[in-house]
């Protein structure tokens, strides 16, 4: 009995880590003009390219609800000099 307890106990663990793992990442979404936006924390903002010009940027953030969302956005690179 305590064989199949102990069975049935590896293989719960066992699938609620492949859970976990098979979660996908949020699509990235492109920022709209006018777009509402409910960020309650900013996660992380990528880098921006060190180009002369406009290039795609990322924020990866959550909402109120606490669902993690990514907007993409363009911005001036950091490449430009005088």
């Amino acid at each position: 009995m305590k064989k199949i307890l102990l069975l049935a106990m590896s293989i719960t663990a066992s699938l609620s880590a492949y859970a976990q793992q098979a979660t996908a990442s949020p699509e990235v979404v492109p920022y709209d003009y006018g777009m509402h936006l409910d960020i309650s924390q900013v996660i992380n903002i990528s880098p921006i390219a060190d180009v002369c010009g406009p290039t795609a940027a990322e924020i990866t953030y959550k909402d109120s609800q606490g669902e993690v969302h990514i907007l993409g956005y363009s911005v001036m690179g950091t490449g430009c000099s005088n």
